[in-house]
């Protein structure tokens, strides 16, 4: 089958619950932005809720905001029961088509499943960045949270990843609580 991606951009999408349901249950409660946050972000056209399909059948979620030089992977999951077949890979492989640098986060490789996943990245030919980064809270009760911040097709220069952060700061976490 082919993959595509289906942009979300209303919540009252029939498919929006389900997507919610999939990111609740895929993210630590630290890691998943307020439901009034989320609806705000769909307005904004650098944001993309993308429904990922292999043909027709739903199996998973990319949340990611697009900029000139890069796109940020905010959020990435298929749904549990579709997991090792490939559609992670298939998926950053559709992404990669855009032809910009690729920036996204991953817990540091501390425990048996960061491990796994930072392997993941690495196979798919995502670099790891040197920069003490912490990623800003999502809610206000919360602190940051440390994460190792990886990058497709190569490492980001000091200045890539300055402007990737103040994108972070300003744009993806603004208004976020």
């Amino acid at each position: 089958m082919i993959l595509h991606l289906e942009r979300l951009t209303d919540i009252q999408d029939g498919r929006y619950d389900t997507a919610m349901a999939l990111y609740a249950e895929s993210f630590p409660p630290h890691e998943q932005r307020q439901i009034a946050s989320q609806e705000a972000i769909l307005r904004d056209k650098r944001y993309r809720f993308e429904l990922v399909f292999d043909g027709v059948e739903w199996v998973g979620l990319l949340l990611c905001w697009e900029t000139k030089d890069f796109i940020y992977v905010e959020h990435f999951c298929i749904f549990p029961e579709l997991r090792n077949r490939h559609y992670g890979q298939r998926t950053l492989s559709l992404l990669q088509q855009s032809g910009k640098t690729i920036v996204l986060e991953i817990d540091p490789p501390e425990d048996w499943v960061s491990c796994r996943r930072a392997g993941f990245y690495a196979r798919c030919g995502y670099c790891t960045n040197p920069y003490p980064h912490v990623h800003p809270p999502y809610h206000v009760e919360n602190s940051g949270h440390r994460l190792v911040v990886l990058s497709f097709p190569k490492a980001l220069t000091e200045t890539a990843y300055q402007s990737f952060y103040k994108f972070l700061q300003d744009v993806v976490m603004y208004d976020c609580f």
